[in-house]
Formats: C-alpha cells, sequence, structure tokens
C-alpha cells in the first residue's frame, strides 16, 4: 500500500473545501492499495457550452487526483508534491451524469512522480486519459 493506512475519505474531501475542488463538486470516493478515485458532476459547472463535459474540467479532476495521491504517496513531513506538466487525450463526449477519474502510479521517484489517470463515464466507458508529471520537493 502506498498510502497510509489510516488515510480516510472524510480528510481528502475535507481538504477541498472552499477551492475549485468544491465548486466543480468533485468527490474523493475510494482509496485503494494502489490507486485514488474521485467522481465528477457533468453539469452547469463542468459543461462547455455545447452541452458537454469541458476538456478542463477533465484535466482539473485528473490533476485533483492525481497531486492529493502523489502527496499522500510521501513522507509529508519531509516532503510535498506539485505539478510539472498534465497532458489528457478526451475520448468520447459525455453529456450528464457523473464521471469518475482513478489515478495509478506509474513512477514515485525521489524527485519525480508520474501518475496515469483514466476518467470514465457512469457506463464505465472510458472518456479521458491523463498522465501528470509531479515534482517531489524537500521541505525546507
Amino acid at each position: 500500500m502506498i498510502f497510509p493506512q489510516n488515510l480516510q475519505l472524510e480528510t481528502l474531501n475535507q481538504m477541498g473545501k472552499n477551492t475549485m475542488v468544491e465548486h466543480l463538486g468533485i468527490e474523493f470516493t475510494e482509496i485503494g492499495d494502489n490507486h485514488l478515485a474521485a467522481t465528477m458532476p457533468v453539469d452547469h459547472r463542468t459543461k462547455q457550452p455545447m452541452g458537454l463535459l469541458h476538456g478542463g474540467a477533465n484535466v482539473v479532476l485528473a490533476e485533483t487526483i492525481g497531486s492529493v495521491a502523489g502527496n499522500f504517496a510521501l513522507d509529508g513531513e519531509k516532503q510535498y508534491c506539485v505539478g510539472l506538466d498534465i497532458n489528457a487525450n478526451h475520448l468520447k463526449a459525455v453529456k450528464s451524469g457523473l464521471v469518475k477519474g482513478i489515478a495509478i502510479p506509474i513512477k514515485l521517484g525521489g524527485k519525480i512522480q508520474v501518475w496515469e489517470i483514466k476518467i470514465y463515464n457512469q457506463k464505465e466507458e472510458m472518456t479521458c486519459i491523463c498522465r501528470l508529471t509531479l515534482a517531489v520537493l524537500d521541505k525546507a
């Protein structure tokens, strides 16, 4: 397991209060041995003018899950992560419902982390895939 055993969903969801995470309705739903998952509604906050899930909202969901996962995969007393790069391939349009993102580490290095985040619709069809690179920094 890459996350602390005492990590709770309530803790993760409290972190997003009064931020874009809360504004977009992102909610952490699952802590696995090597993954973290969250959902986001497809509604007036996350759609673009054509009525589809905004690509930028996909990226916000992916970066949120990956960055939180990256930070909890570290010893928070000594290090923290910040985003360096994210890319997204939007594979299928979503018009309504919820999307679910799942972050899995590709590399957890001493200076760099790379996470893959797959986003699915409610039919469990992949709608977007992202790769997030995080810099691991030492606390002063």
